[in-house]
């Protein structure tokens, strides 16, 4: 269910018993969490057909309205099919965090869309499904990312590309992408729900989740076995506390790096100048990846809303569809033509 690659952590701490048994319950809560994350933003992704699903699931959904079964237990004889060739081909992929999410997702999917249906039983308008697409991919990649970060198994989909970039040495990112089209295309034959989302998982869901494993994932795995070394209420409260602070401190990083360089600019020798360099353009990279990214989503959808306007199929006033979409429009193609030309 979910992109990206599982996370390499540190190595495990000294830890005693009771340490070691705090540290298991918390990444299996932690794990749970995030398998519920996803649910979640798959509910939303899948709450218009314009959106669309992960790949994976959009086929389970083709198939199980095929087969007149219901989404969850199709899901789960899916992933028990697929679980015997991960058993016999890399069984150390396989752990708690397995047997939860072949268990858990479909039916909470099931679960979170009779809550949604009965929140909007009378459909939704351009702005719900435009807050649908942004909130359920940052829940869907964000949670993939917090369910897989404590190395407690994955799901047997998520097992595929790594064994494939394993025995036949390509990148892990490549064998994901080649996989999720192989299933997009699997999806649209049995005629699940294949959406602009649904592209946009096969192809940016990866980097997403490798952005939330550096800035979310690790350092909570990081200050769970931090935690487990000293299990008292003093030392939880300090790492919960620190978890808080994580964000505002990723916020303002960007801000006092770039006073710090203002400042020290003229004193700065040639190597410092050089690897201050280096630092600011990986930094740059990293945010234009994932602005891109968004970007890109809010082209594909723009594109298609006013395609249908244009062939009468869809009034934009009535869909929210904000009066000056085509000056963002030009907007964006100033910026994408400014791009190319750095």
């Amino acid at each position: 269910m979910s992109n990206s690659n599982p996370s390499a952590n540190s190595a495990a701490p000294k830890m005693t018993w009771y340490g070691k048994t705090f540290n298991i319950l918390l990444k299996v809560l932690m794990s749970f969490i995030g398998i519920t994350m996803l649910s979640l933003g798959a509910t939303l992704l899948r709450s218009s057909k314009i959106l669309g699903l992960d790949p994976f699931t959009a086929v389970n959904i083709g198939m199980s309205n095929h087969l007149h079964m219901s989404l969850g237990l199709y899901q789960l004889l899916a992933n028990l099919v697929i679980f015997v060739f991960v058993l016999f081909l890399d069984r150390h992929m396989i752990g708690i965090g397995t047997i939860m999410n072949m268990v858990l997702v479909g039916f909470e999917i099931q679960i979170f869309t009779q809550f949604y249906q009965q929140i909007f039983p009378e459909g939704i308008n351009f702005f719900v499904i435009v807050a649908n697409a942004f909130l359920g991919l940052i829940l869907f990649t964000a949670g993939s990312s917090i369910y897989m970060a404590p190395n407690l198994g994955v799901a047997p989909y998520d097992a595929i590309a790594p064994i494939v970039s394993s025995r036949l040495h390509i990148k892990y990112k490549t064998a994901r992408v080649i996989q999720d089209i192989l299933f997009l295309i699997a999806a649209v034959l049995a005629g699940g729900p294949v959406g602009f989302a649904s592209i946009i998982v096969a192809f940016f869901a990866g980097p997403l989740i490798a952005y939330w494993n550096k800035h979310i994932s690790d350092p909570i795995v990081n200050g769970i076995d931090d935690f487990s070394e000293q299990p008292t209420v003093k030392h939880a409260a300090s790492t919960i506390s620190k978890a808080t602070l994580s964000g505002y401190h990723y916020l303002t990083h960007a801000y006092n790096a770039t006073l710090n360089v203002q400042m020290n600019l003229s004193g700065y020798t040639n190597q410092q100048l050089g690897t201050r360099l280096h630092d600011a353009q990986t930094n740059m990279e990293d945010s234009q990846k994932a602005y891109n990214a968004y970007r890109t989503q809010y082209r594909m959808l723009m594109a298609e809303m006013m395609k249908r306007s244009k062939n009468g199929n869809v009034n934009p006033q009535s869909t929210g569809q904000p009066k000056n979409s085509s000056d963002q429009g030009s907007r964006d193609q100033n910026n994408q033509n400014n791009d190319s030309k750095k």
